[in-house]
């Protein structure tokens, strides 16, 4: 068996101390024993310069002044908060929902493409590419480069260009390229990797927007960077609007960008319980899930040494969830250590669950979620049933729009 690092009460005191201040990742791209950069050499000269021209230019007003006002022109922040008064009355909670699916494009992941797009602008590159799982990301960077004018590349595991085929003629309208990947699992790690591969091949002009707090050093950093705005959004909408912080914060987590985008604001209240809620599947058998943070160990996956659902002889298994989303076997370096320190419960949400939550959810709230933000309503669920009356803030990081066809089938007794 791996074993994952452990951490002395004294020095988990430290690193949320320095995470709380913003001096993780280090010099070395760690978050402690986490993250660093696990690349070719021909890539690292291209990250350094990702790193220094992100740090130069979210460190420059006109940059930020520039992102902002697109922020709220175009991707239309910010995003409500919107009590959740009937689905909160069915579970014993007071419960408060932050509004991604109204983002533009219709998730969170615009957030992090449309800064990463004016960075590769800002930067000189020529093209873009891209990987996508849920296509969420990959119509968010098809919109953000027709935005900014760069021509975009997406990757899509050919299994998921079957179960979210409206997402592939968005970004194909968008004026993206789609390109299956019918290699390994078919699914977003094999997308991560062709997009590596692709962006190998010509680093110079290539720019690529990696959609997930994963990868090498600095797409951890990065893509926190520029998701923070929804928990930073959240925590001011909830002292406006409900009067006080949350008992706990729900977000659910694939690779985690959402999650950490709205977790990281509230890192420092120590009163918020923060709860990631990983996909579950069909059971808890290797294979049958992709809760990488509950059952995974420690290794190195795209560039990054984070916890991986892996056998004991180090190999990557395929992971299984009826989101696409969430359907991938490692996890960012960030959430590796957050659980490791103690600062967010990760828990699990099956399949079922996650179903029955977005029934709840379109019945009570007249709101349809994705399936990944299915997840962690299945989670606030539960918490509300261990606390009754809580006050819970959930990430609801998507419309389930793309989610119809599959399921539709499912109804028909398909597997969606």
């Amino acid at each position: 068996m791996i074993a994952r690092p452990r951490i002395a009460a004294a020095e988990r005191e430290r690193l949320l101390a320095e995470l709380v201040e913003g001096r993780l990742p280090d010099e070395r791209g760690r978050f402690g024993p986490f993250g660093g950069r696990f690349v070719p050499e021909t890539l690292m000269p291209a990250l350094q310069r990702i790193e220094e021209g992100a740090r130069r230019l979210l460190g420059d007003p006109g940059f930020r002044s520039e992102l902002e006002g697109e922020l709220r022109a175009w991707v239309g922040r910010p995003t409500p908060l919107t009590p959740a008064r009937r689905l909160g009355e069915a579970w014993g909670c007071d419960l408060w929902l932050k509004r991604e699916d109204l983002a533009h494009t219709g998730a969170h992941k615009i957030n992090n493409a449309l800064g990463q797009a004016l960075i590769a602008r800002h930067v000189g590159a020529r093209r873009v590419v891209a990987e996508t799982g849920a296509g969420q990301h990959g119509v968010a960077a098809a919109a953000a480069c027709a935005r900014v004018g760069l021509p975009c590349r997406v990757y899509m595991g050919a299994v998921d260009v079957e179960r979210q085929a409206p997402n592939v003629d968005r970004m194909e309208r968008l004026g993206a390229e789609v390109v299956p990947v019918r290699t390994g699992d078919a699914t977003l790690r094999a997308a991560i990797d062709e997009a590596l591969r692709d962006w190998v091949s010509d680093p110079e002009e290539t720019y690529y927007l990696l959609g997930s707090a994963v990868g090498p050093h600095p797409y951890p950093w990065l893509v926190r960077e520029l998701q923070a705005v929804i928990g930073r959004e959240a925590r001011d909408q909830m002292l406006r609007e409900a009067g006080r912080l949350p008992d706990a914060a729900v977000a659910c987590v694939g690779g985690g960008s959402n999650a950490i985008g709205l977790f990281h604001p509230f890192l420092g209240d120590r009163d918020v319980d923060l709860v990631g809620v990983e996909a579950g599947g069909r059971s808890e058998g290797l294979g049958a899930h992709a809760a990488t943070v509950v059952r995974g160990t420690p290794g190195v996956l795209h560039g990054s040494y984070s916890l991986l659902l892996q056998t004991e002889e180090g190999q990557v298994v395929e992971t299984h969830s009826i989101s696409a989303g969430l359907d991938y076997p490692g996890v960012g370096p960030e959430h590796a250590l957050l659980a490791a320190i103690g600062r967010v419960t990760y828990v699990t949400a099956t399949d079922e669950e996650a179903l029955e939550a977005l029934e709840a959810c379109c019945r009570h709230e007249g709101i349809v979620p994705a399936l990944e933000s299915a997840h962690a309503l299945a989670g606030a669920r539960r918490l509300a049933g261990a606390r009754p009356g809580a006050v819970l803030l959930v990430g609801l990081s998507g419309r389930g729009d793309k989610d119809l066809p599959a399921l539709a089938r499912r109804r028909r007794g398909g597997e969606g």
